[in-house]
C-alpha cells in the first residue's frame, strides 16, 4: 500500500498568480475499489470572497461534510449522516478539533511553500485530498512508503518536503493509523449509515443531441448512479475509437452524474452506428441508435427565418403603396367636388 502525493503547479505571470495543488491518496483495502472516503483541503490566500480555508468530506463523490475558516465549525450535507451524528457524536467534536488543527498546519506549508518558490504576493492555493481511493494514474510528486514508513521525493523540488516530513514521527504515525484502520473503518460505517442512498441504482435519459446538421453527433446520458459508468460508440457492434471525443463524467445538482460521447458524422450508413451506457451493476447495456428523426437540437434554418422576414416586408411595402394611393385618391376627390 502507498499514500502517493501530486503537486502541479501553473503560473499566470501577468496575473502574479500561483497555485500549488497536493493530492494525497491512500489505497487500504480492496473495499476502496467499491466506494471512496475522501477530504479535499483548500488553504488560500488573497483570494476575495473566499475562507482561507475549507475542508469538504465526500462519501461516495456526494458531498456529506462541510467545514470553512469563517464558520469554524463541521457542518453535515446529508440526512443519513444525522444517524451518524447520534451514535458517534464524539467523532464530529473530535473532526472540527482536526479541521481547527489542519487549518494553522496549511497556513504554515503555504507560507513555506511561498518562500521555496520565491513568491510572495498574489494569488496562492494549496489544495490537498486525503481517504480511501484507488487512483493509478497520478503523476507522484512525493510518495509516502507504507512498508518503510519513510517519504520518498522522485522530483528534486521535493526532497526539502521529504527531509522535514520524515522528522515528523508523530505525523507519520498518524498517517499509519489513519490510512489502515480509521479510514476503512469510518468508511464502512459511512456506506451502512447511508446504503439506501450510497447504495441504489438510477438509469439515465439518454439522448441524442445536435448544435448544427453539419456538427457532431453528441450521445447524452443524465441522471443515473454511481458514477461508475462507461459510453462509448459503436460501428457494425464494434467499438469506435476514432472519430470520438470521450466526455468525463460530471455531477449533477442532484447529486447524480452525466456522461457524453461525441460522434463524427458517418459517411455512410447511419443504421451501422449505435450510441451503448454501460453502468455497473446493471447487467443490461442501454443501447441508442443513431437515427436522424431522434435527434434533439435549437438549430434554426437561416432560411426559415429569411423567407418570413422578406415576406413581412414585402407585405409592409404593399401596405406602405396602399396607404399613399388612397391617399392620392382622396385628394383627387377633394378637387373634383
Amino acid at each position: 500500500m502507498t499514500v502517493r502525493c501530486a503537486l502541479c503547479r501553473c503560473s499566470a505571470r501577468s496575473l502574479v498568480v500561483d497555485i500549488y495543488i497536493f493530492l494525497i491518496i491512500c489505497f487500504p483495502v480492496p473495499l476502496c475499489l467499491m466506494h471512496s472516503y475522501k477530504f479535499f483541503y483548500t488553504a488560500s490566500s488573497e483570494v476575495p470572497n473566499f475562507p482561507e480555508f475549507v475542508i469538504v468530506g465526500m462519501v461516495d463523490d456526494i458531498q456529506a461534510g462541510y467545514y470553512d475558516s469563517n464558520i469554524k465549525r463541521v457542518e453535515l450535507k446529508q440526512d443519513w449522516m444525522k444517524k451518524v451524528t447520534e451514535d458517534e457524536a464524539e467523532y464530529w467534536e473530535w473532526l472540527t478539533e482536526r479541521a481547527v488543527d489542519h487549518q494553522q498546519w496549511f497556513k504554515v506549508t503555504l507560507d513555506i511553500l511561498k518562500r521555496r518558490f520565491n513568491q510572495t504576493g498574489g494569488v496562492h492555493i494549496v489544495q490537498m485530498m486525503v481517504g480511501c481511493e484507488w487512483d493509478d494514474e497520478t503523476e507522484d510528486f512525493i510518495a509516502l512508503d507504507m512498508k518503510t514508513w519513510t517519504w520518498v521525493a522522485p522530483q528534486q523540488q521535493a526532497v526539502f518536503i521529504k527531509q522535514e516530513w520524515d522528522k515528523d514521527k508523530a505525523r507519520i504515525e498518524y498517517h499509519k493509523n489513519y490510512l489502515t484502520k480509521d479510514c476503512v473503518d469510518w468508511l464502512k460505517k459511512f456506506v451502512n449509515y447511508g446504503r439506501s442512498s450510497l447504495m441504489r441504482t438510477d438509469l439515465p435519459t439518454v439522448s441524442l443531441l445536435q448544435k448544427t446538421p453539419s456538427s457532431r453527433v453528441t450521445c447524452h446520458a443524465t441522471g443515473f448512479y454511481p458514477n461508475r459508468a462507461m459510453m462509448f460508440w459503436r460501428k457494425d457492434g464494434e467499438e469506435l475509437h476514432e472519430d470520438v471525443d470521450k466526455g468525463e463524467i460530471l455531477p449533477n445538482h442532484d447529486g447524480s452524474f452525466q456522461i457524453s460521447a461525441d460522434l463524427q458524422l458517418p459517411s455512410d450508413d447511419w443504421g451501422k452506428y449505435d450510441c451503448v451506457f454501460q453502468l455497473s451493476g446493471v447487467k443490461e447495456d442501454i443501447v441508442t441508435k443513431l437515427d436522424k428523426r431522434e435527434i434533439k437540437t435549437n438549430y434554426v434554418n437561416p432560411m426559415n427565418t429569411v423567407i418570413p422576414i422578406i415576406a413581412i416586408i414585402a407585405a409592409l411595402v404593399l401596405l406602405g403603396l396602399a396607404v399613399i394611393g388612397y391617399k392620392k385618391y382622396r385628394g383627387r376627390r377633394r378637387r373634383l367636388v
